[in-house]
């Protein structure tokens, strides 16, 4: 069998519920897993902080193009020989080009001075070389607008999820999961250094987007699932909704490869290729998101969902009528409850829901004619 069979195969198996990956039931220890990372990423913060662009906190760009040696160490020489405010940042761009960061530089005849300095030590022409200033307050009205754009997004997809589902429960799980992703990639960029640009900030936001989209399409389906879960006891709220997450496994894997397969390729020459620049920093925020986003969708949003249910009182009551009828229904039959023998047992009188049933295995046997 090819390996798109045993797929296919392995996703029919998890529709039916003929194979079941309890991650619901389990899902206290996903939720400790989560947290542990969270905290490890918040330190990270703490402890490494944030390389804000020259966007956010202004300075001068000093780009230089077309140089056969990109050395780095005599452009922080040259800097510290005309405006030593604050020790430079230089990075290769490409195989040709080199940027420099360092505080603004309001003097133009300083400014002069070190594009005749840095055209002499890189052999190239200075009217070439681009110097640009940027000011602190253009970057605090960047971030202030970023954040309020978060928060709208918040709001809205709060508002959204209540109503659509008509829990808010669902909700606060759903944005629990959207803060998980927005820590963790952040969390990645004060670990690895990158700076922090327009780009990485759009990265972020369109992390969030994608997170959303994949935890509405799980929730969608437990929605499916558990509607009339009170009129049946064969199954809990919680195994229905584990059914979900195990029906929408595959179809997450195979959106989350798609998707991460282009953004590595990017973020690789982004990295490998190009150097610093838009494609690294808004690609570096998106794989991380977005990896982030599949997991928080399948192992995180759900089980939560199901955790912040379980205290009322209908769910209670019907989990513990469950329980009775599988008890009873088991004693009738000689078998354990919770043995893989009455996992197969099946009764008529106990109502199926679509997607609920065990397939092959739940069939005794046939009957033979007389």
């Amino acid at each position: 069998m090819t390996m798109a069979g045993k797929i296919e195969t392995w996703g029919n198996a998890l529709y039916t519920g003929q194979k079941n990956y309890k991650i619901v039931q389990k899902g206290k220890y996903f939720m400790i897993v989560s947290g542990a990372l969270c905290a490890l990423a918040l330190l990270a913060v703490l402890i490494f902080g944030f390389n804000l662009g020259i966007e956010f906190k202004g300075g001068s760009e000093i780009t230089v193009p077309g140089v056969q040696d990109q050395s780095q160490q005599v452009a922080i020489d040259a800097i510290h020989e005309v405006d030593a405010k604050e020790e430079p940042i230089v990075t290769a761009v490409g195989s040709s080009s080199l940027k420099i960061q360092t505080a603004t530089i309001t003097d133009n005849e300083k400014v002069d001075e070190l594009k005749n300095k840095l055209a002499e030590i890189y052999e190239v022409d200075a009217s070439t070389i681009t110097v640009n200033s940027i000011g602190p307050s253009w970057g605090a009205d960047l971030s202030s607008k970023a954040v309020y754009g978060l928060i709208v997004f918040l709001v809205l997809v709060a508002v959204f999820m209540t109503v659509y589902f008509g829990n808010w429960k669902m909700a606060s799980a759903a944005l629990i999961a959207l803060f998980h992703d927005l820590i963790m990639t952040v969390g990645i960029y004060a670990l690895v250094g990158w700076e922090i640009t327009p780009a990485s900030m759009i990265g972020f936001l369109t992390v969030l987007g994608y997170s959303m989209y994949d935890t509405v399409v799980v929730f969608d389906k437990v929605h499916e699932n558990t509607d009339g879960v009170f009129e049946q006891s064969r199954s809990t709220y919680g195994e229905l909704s584990n059914l979900a997450v195990n029906q929408t496994l595959v179809r997450s894997i195979n959106t989350s490869v798609v998707t991460l397969l282009p953004v590595g390729s990017i973020l690789a020459v982004g990295v490998f290729v190009m150097g610093s620049g838009t494609l690294r920093d808004i690609a570096l925020a998106l794989f991380v998101g977005m990896f982030a986003g599949t997991y928080s969708s399948i192992f995180l949003a759900t089980p939560m969902s199901v955790y912040f249910r379980s205290n009322e009182k209908k769910i209670k009551d019907h989990n513990a009528l469950v329980m009775e009828k599988r008890e009873k229904l088991a004693e009738s039959a000689g078998i354990s409850a919770d043995s893989e023998e009455f996992k197969q047992f099946e009764t008529p009188n106990i109502k199926l829901l679509p997607g609920e049933h065990l397939g092959m295995k739940a069939h005794r046997g046939k009957r033979k004619r007389k």
